[in-house]
């Protein structure tokens, strides 16, 4: 069993050298990789998002577990042992020190990849869509919330994932003064789909405004997030009547098999995938690297 004290915080040298010259950074979390989709499908992601970034001049981070230590900044080989080894953690905030001192290999959350960004001095950070208030029960409330309440960073994403309850995801963002806002939309997005039918706590027009708007939040002495929020493109995106339907059969089927915890999100995921023939895969791909973009251009204004 390792010691804590050994297991620092490893930052790689292109991301250590593009943060000390005060250069933009955009970090990426890898639970994706290691519990979001299979090989080869994983490993093609995470290295189109990684160069969708260094495409507008922004250094990728994408943060990782190998054995009890936190990478912040994988290299393709680390990138490849997330996409292929089997029996890896989801790794959230909770489960760093348990990671540190059993020597857990695994790819990091939303707020498992918001405190090592944090940590690590990186401002921003693109995803798919954060964790929320679950529909069922409502008790079960992702650790990314909090994590936003808590850490003054930017997170660009497409919404809350749809199986969630957005009206009571919302509330919660609302009640931790965490500000909620549409990037070239009014509304919240609603994750495979561009509409939800609520709507966003304001809007801004380009990157600029938005890195504007942080740092006015940050500035004021708020340590909450700011959620930057970009619906899918509109030729991959579903409706969200279609989705919702597919959602009610993905969620009885859960019940039915008493999932819960960390294993429903993964689940009715892939039972989407499996309901809309592909069509939900296709859309969160295209939100995946929508968002990697919008996040690298926001980041050379922060």
């Amino acid at each position: 069993m390792a010691d804590q004290t050994d297991l620092p915080l490893i930052i790689s040298p292109l991301v250590s050298q593009a943060l000390s010259q005060g250069a933009p950074v955009v970090a990426l979390e890898s639970a994706v990789i290691s519990h979001g989709l299979p090989f080869p499908q994983n490993l093609e992601l995470a290295l189109e998002l990684e160069e969708i970034i260094r495409r507008q001049g922004v250094v990728p981070a994408t943060i990782g577990v190998l054995q009890g230590r936190v990478h912040v900044g994988l290299d393709k080989s680390q990138t490849e042992r997330l996409a292929q080894e089997r029996d890896l953690h989801k790794i959230s905030a909770r489960d760093f020190a348990p990671a540190l001192t059993f020597g857990w290999s695994g790819g990091t959350t939303v707020a498992g990849t918001m405190l090592a960004a944090h940590r690590s001095g990186i401002k921003i950070f693109a995803t798919g869509g954060i964790g929320g208030v679950h529909r069922h029960p409502k008790y079960d409330i992702s650790a990314d919330l909090p994590q936003l309440a808590s850490t003054p960073m930017m997170v660009v994403c497409a919404g809350a994932k749809s199986i969630l309850d957005l009206d009571a995801t919302l509330e919660y963002l609302d009640t931790h003064s965490v500000p909620v806002v549409g990037f070239q939309t009014d509304e919240f997005p609603a994750f495979f789909a561009r509409s939800s039918g609520l709507r966003a706590s304001c809007r801004v027009e380009t990157p600029e405004q938005a890195a504007a708007l942080a740092r006015n939040h940050w500035g004021l002495g708020m340590s909450s997030a700011v959620l930057l929020t970009a619906p899918p493109p509109e030729s991959d995106a579903l409706l969200h009547t279609e989705v919702e339907q597919a959602i009610q059969i993905a969620q009885k089927e859960a019940d039915e098999r008493n999932i819960r915890g960390q294993s429903v999100t993964p689940f009715l995921l892939q039972r989407l995938t499996q309901l809309t023939e592909g069509r939900s895969l296709r859309a969160n791909l295209a939100l995946l690297k929508n968002n990697a973009r919008i996040a690298s251009q926001v980041s050379q204004s922060l």
